[in-house]
């Protein structure tokens, strides 16, 4: 299933055929950790700025790799986001082979948090921030929503809270992601789970006890973690996906649904992961964040 040197920003035109709707800032460094570089790419509209922005997470099967960013151009993300007016910070929170999900996490923490630092510079409002992300992207950013901590008008640098999130089929819950895990192998899906769980420091340990692992993977599981007062959300969820169950954004809804969170899954009928069309769920998803932002 799913630098340690100097970083140049570039300034690029859009491309893949999406039209002049943005101006890309391609490898912004938001932070260094451990001599590594962690950076985002910022996605500009050329035409009128509505003052808002999206955090657009940047991960496939846990890797946040470029071709992820690639990926989501397919998909029409910066052209149908920056066309309605939206500043996308595309941020890149590391990868698997490194990193748990709890690191990757606090990494897209620092990233909002290096948003909202400058944003006046990029002319935005940094109390109505959306986030979305798909696959293992969604799951980072329901992760990291409903993990931020209550809001402290004493301390606004803490402040990592977003007022929407919006994300495309993601892991939820990782205790019933798979009825067959087996949390002593390191093979296939359970050596998956397993290293996105664990902790990396001093190193991966896959020898230790079954039930710390179970703890690692429910604090690394949004559906499990949900309280009140948390952002709307929405999901969007094929009914034929292959690698996430639909079960995995049914168990959040209703999760979510038990604290009174607003949230509403659609459903696509024969959508796989993902399906050809989405970019029609992404236009819908665009004018979703321009409700709820505004």
């Amino acid at each position: 299933m799913l630098l340690c040197g100097l970083v140049l920003c570039a300034v690029c035109p859009s491309v893949y055929g999406q039209g002049a709707t943005f101006s890309q800032q391609e490898n912004v460094v938001y932070m260094e950790a451990d001599g590594v570089a962690f950076v985002m790419d910022i996605f500009t509209p050329t035409g009128p700025k509505n003052g808002l922005a999206i955090v657009d997470v940047i991960s496939g099967a846990w890797h946040s790799d470029r071709s992820k960013i690639q990926q989501h151009m397919l998909a029409q993300t910066f052209r149908v986001c920056c066309a309605k007016g939206f500043t996308v910070f595309a941020i890149r929170p590391g990868s698997i082979t490194r990193f748990s999900a709890i690191e990757m996490r606090d990494h897209l923490n620092q990233g909002i948090l290096w948003v909202k630092k400058r944003s006046k510079e990029y002319g935005i409002d940094p109390d109505r921030l959306g986030m979305m992300g798909a696959s293992a992207g969604g799951h980072l950013a329901l992760l990291t929503a409903v993990s931020a901590p209550d809001a402290d008008p004493t301390n606004d640098k803490l402040n990592t809270r977003v007022k929407a999130v919006g994300v495309f089929f993601p892991p939820t819950d990782f205790l019933t992601f798979d009825k067959d895990m087996d949390l002593t192998s390191k093979e296939g899906r359970s050596g998956l789970l397993q290293a996105l769980s664990l902790p990396r420091k001093p190193y991966l340990n896959f020898e230790i006890p079954v039930e710390d692992k179970k703890k690692y993977l429910t604090e690394a599981s949004p559906a499990l973690l949900v309280k009140k007062g948390l952002p709307p959300v929405l999901i969007f969820h094929g009914d034929a996906d292959p690698l996430v169950p639909l079960s995995q954004s049914e168990e959040m809804v209703e999760a979510l649904k038990k604290v009174e969170v607003p949230v509403e899954l659609i459903i696509k009928k024969g959508g796989a992961h993902p399906w050809p069309t989405i970019f029609e769920e992404m236009a819908q998803l665009a004018d979703w964040f321009d409700m709820q932002l505004k």
